[in-house]
């Protein structure tokens, strides 16, 4: 063999394995979310639906024949620990985007120390929808989920219609919460109505015994929780026990079932609870058949298929949709650009949209009731 055959024949070997490391390597996602301390169900069942969706799509040959890998951080709903984290995960695994974030303070903390800036990172779905995040007007965040402002307007405007007048606001005391409450206050208006009763509790506590008293002493007719689950169902219970007979209605981030498991069926029975995405149980839609059908096949542990693992398999079909859009060997610069070109995608009768200046997203709030039984229905 000639030494320009040599050559060439190593050159080919090169190439091919070029080729080959291209085509295994990874598209890594990170995540940073709750897997201890009071929400832990919450980021558990976040990252259980987003890597519901990873192992469909690798399963059948990844995005553009690259596997995704997700690596997640547990920060326990500590802001300064998410922030943390968040800046160790993108300088060790190098993740094109992000996903799966919960808390509307850890979110804020993120923008504050401009940590998805300076890394031109995208963060697409984040268990939040306050205004402040949803209007800051970062070019790095997508949501996949309606506003908290869009669940209390739905409450208010449904209960107004049936005569309610006076309302109670619970609310967690954090920017969580008291951004729900400012969306309660503008709005109350709108609809003859007034507030006659707040009181909060400190986040990642379940200490509201003085919330129930004093709420309870106003005799509001309906009461709007701006609470987590395990402090909703608390305050749920404690003033069930004290002989308040209001309307109790809640946000979203509450799980049916964990109140059910937390305070019994009896105490649960009657609790009203807005929905940012449909329920995957029912197999209604396409979108609650693929994540039942993709359950089954797949089979991830410890976890049922609930609200809050459709919202992460949801934001994992909307990210991956970015990734199919931006072509082989991506940047999270062509992620992000091709996410915003993203207009009525139809996820499964559940449609997503974005523009560069609106990143809002989905626009879907449903209403849910906790029956004798323990069971959500519609």
């Amino acid at each position: 063999m000639t030494l320009i055959s040599k050559l060439k024949r190593t050159a080919l070997i090169l190439a091919a394995l070029t080729v080959a490391g291209n085509a295994l390597a990874d598209i890594v996602i990170g995540q940073v979310t709750p897997l201890s301390g009071p929400l832990a169900p919450t980021g558990s069942h976040i990252r259980a639906g987003a890597q519901l969706y990873f192992d469909a799509v690798n399963a059948s040959g990844g995005v553009h024949g690259q596997k995704i890998r997700l690596i997640t951080k547990d920060d326990a709903y500590n802001a300064s620990e998410t922030v943390r984290l968040t800046r160790e995960l993108i300088n060790e695994a190098q993740p094109l985007a992000l996903i799966g974030f919960v808390g509307t303070g850890n979110v804020e903390a993120l923008l504050k120390d401009k940590i998805l800036t300076d890394a031109g990172i995208p963060l697409v779905m984040m268990r939040t929808g306050a205004s402040s995040v949803l209007k800051s007007g970062s070019p790095w965040l997508f949501f996949t989920r309606a506003s908290y402002e869009a669940e209390i307007n739905r409450i208010i405007q449904q209960y107004s219609s049936t005569g309610y007048r006076n309302y109670a606001i619970f609310y967690q005391n954090d920017p969580f919460g008291l951004d729900g409450l400012a969306s309660a206050e503008a709005l109350i208006g709108k609809y003859d109505s007034k507030i006659i009763a707040k009181a909060s509790y400190e986040k990642n506590t379940t200490e509201v015994s003085a919330a129930v008293k004093s709420i309870a002493a106003a005799a509001p007719q309906a009461v709007i929780m701006i609470a987590n689950t395990a402090a909703g169902a608390e305050f749920l219970k404690q003033s069930r026990e004290m002989g308040n007979m209001a309307e109790f209605i809640t946000l979203s981030v509450t799980d049916a079932a964990q109140i059910v498991q937390r305070i019994g069926k009896k105490a649960a029975a009657g609790l009203v609870i807005t929905q940012v995405v449909p329920n995957p149980e029912t197999r209604a839609t396409p979108l609650t058949r693929e994540v039942m059908d993709n359950f089954a096949k797949f089979k991830p542990v410890d976890v049922t298929p609930n609200h809050t693992l459709l919202e992460g398999f949801l934001g994992a079909k909307v990210l991956v949709e970015g990734l199919r859009r931006a072509g082989p060997n991506p940047t999270r610069k062509k992620l992000r650009d091709a996410l915003e070109q993203i207009r009525d995608y139809n996820a499964g009768d559940l449609f997503v949209s974005y523009t560069t200046n609106n990143h809002g997203g989905v626009n879907f709030v449903d209403i849910n009731i906790i029956n004798r039984d323990g069971k959500l229905l519609k």
